[in-house]
């Protein structure tokens, strides 16, 4: 790990089996260690005697180890020794207390060189605790929140004080819920440049484990040097007002919105774009002196997309008769577009009810989800999440009723070439792949968060290495 550029790691010796040959694991060590013991009821694996553990803790501590961990129980029990600093922790995998400020104080007084406090994030202001702690303590500290909704505590600890944070070597071997691996800190996040300074953006669902966004997002980031992190974060719908009041607290400058929170978020905002008063359905907010500020950028990019794999001889989409399949967020802001434009739109959802409501709100047609194959179409385009990974074999539209004179997008960009883009690219049919519009929203989002023109062929073709997709 150390030549792949960690400045720390920690040794977890409950881990080890056997006896542990202290000589054999320290002598021409590359690198300062934290060498860690922990217990069962801490998260860790050792089931010997306490005595055996602690006697392990002063062991190393004798050999000169850079750190030693230290639960708060014990902190009495091992006096220190040569340089040898002391990490004092804390683990609570049921919650994030309420009263870390005390929790801090008591643990103050145990001749601590760092505090560290892991306990589990229940909702996103857990985070934000994690942070104002962290921020405000004399002894430098390291607060994580634990699981999913605690991933920001991780990636954003050093842009609130903490001296270091923690990864697992491998993706596959998390040793703590919602911990991620040393690559993904370095490759993806730059983990190491996240300063006091630094904007935070982010995207936020639930599930959000999924999203590309922070690959793509963060990869133009680099690539134009500005000072920003994007990040994932699950955001239940319970939690979602609070989050969006708080998140300025975390940094966040602006949000990329996912399912299932388009809608809510919408009925939130005071300042909004036409898109969202047609649609009533947001998937970017920026957070701006006068308030939150939203916009719709999945409808511009599903237009442009179409508009440029349209047919030289074509007049645009004017009179066109288009059939979107699904009724969500994405399939609303793409209507609402389409029928700025002109176009006949029809929807067809799985479910009837989302189909009929929205064709009532945007003014349109719809068919039942049995008859979606009887509409002649010039344009279709795929809404729903049908095709995407691991379902690779399934498809919305039958083959049978593709012809060349179709045009067929599918917003679905895990893989680039879905079932239904295979089978529109046999039948003769023009394709925009859902990776086309993916970036080309995400694009938009970029430029009104950062104010400068987007990278999109880096984060077109970093989407692509992600997914493992080729061009079509």
């Amino acid at each position: 790990m150390v030549s792949q550029g960690a400045e720390l790691v920690e040794l977890r010796l409950d881990y080890l089996s056997g006896d542990v040959r202290f000589r054999e694991l320290l002598d021409d060590r590359p690198g300062p260690v934290i060498v860690t013991c922990r217990r069962e009821k801490d998260g860790g694996r050792y089931t010997g005697s306490e005595a055996s553990r602690l006697s392990m803790l002063r062991m190393a501590i004798a050999e000169g180890v850079e750190y030693v961990d230290i639960e708060e129980d014990i902190a009495t029990e091992i006096t220190r020794y040569g340089d040898t600093k002391r990490i004092i922790s804390l683990h609570n995998f049921h919650k994030t207390p309420s009263d870390l400020r005390s929790i801090h104080a008591r643990m103050s007084t145990l001749d601590a060189d760092i505090i560290k406090i892991a306990t589990l994030a229940n909702t996103p202001d857990d985070n934000i605790q994690m942070f104002d702690l962290m921020q405000s303590a004399a002894i430098p500290t390291i607060g994580i929140c634990m699981g999913e909704i605690g991933t920001p505590s991780r990636l954003l600890a050093g842009k609130f004080g903490a001296p270091f944070t923690y990864a697992t070597f491998h993706a596959e071997r998390s040793l703590a819920p919602g911990q991620l691996s040393f690559s993904e800190m370095r490759d993806i996040y730059h983990y190491d440049q996240i300063k006091a300074d630094t904007d935070v953006y982010a995207v936020i669902g639930d599930p959000i484990a999924h999203s590309h966004s922070p690959l793509i997002h963060n990869a133009a980031f680099r690539a134009i040097g500005t000072n920003a992190v994007y990040l994932p974060m699950r955001i239940r719908s319970e939690h979602l007002e609070a989050f969006l009041y708080n998140a300025p607290r975390m940094g966040i400058r602006g949000i990329s919105i996912t399912i299932p929170h388009k809608e809510a978020v919408a009925k939130l905002l005071k300042q909004v774009d036409r898109v969202i008063v047609g649609t009533g359905a947001a998937n970017t907010l920026i957070f701006s002196p006068t308030g939150m500020v939203g916009y719709n950028t999945d409808s511009r990019a599903a237009i442009d997309s179409l508009e440029m794999r349209l047919p030289e001889d074509a007049d645009g989409l004017e009179d066109k008769t288009v059939l979107i399949l699904g009724a969500g967020g994405a399939a609303k802001a793409v209507a609402y577009s389409l029928l700025s434009r002109g176009a006949d739109v029809v929807i067809s959802s799985r479910t009837q009810e989302r189909s009929q409501k929205l064709t009532q709100q945007l003014d349109c047609r719809s068919v039942s989800w049995k008859s979606r194959h009887g509409i002649e179409c010039s344009v279709l385009i795929n809404c729903t999440p049908v095709g995407m990974h691991p379902n690779v074999d399934s498809t919305p539209f039958d083959r049978h009723y593709l012809k060349p004179s179709m045009t067929v997008l599918d917003t679905v960009y895990n893989p680039e070439n879905t079932l239904l883009i295979k089978e529109a690219q046999s039948q003769g049919c023009v394709t925009v792949t859902g990776t086309e519009m993916f970036v080309r929203q995400a694009a938009l989002q970029f430029r009104l968060f950062s104010g400068v023109e987007p990278p999109e062929e880096i984060m077109r073709e970093t989407l692509r290495r992600s997914v493992g997709a080729v061009n079509v």
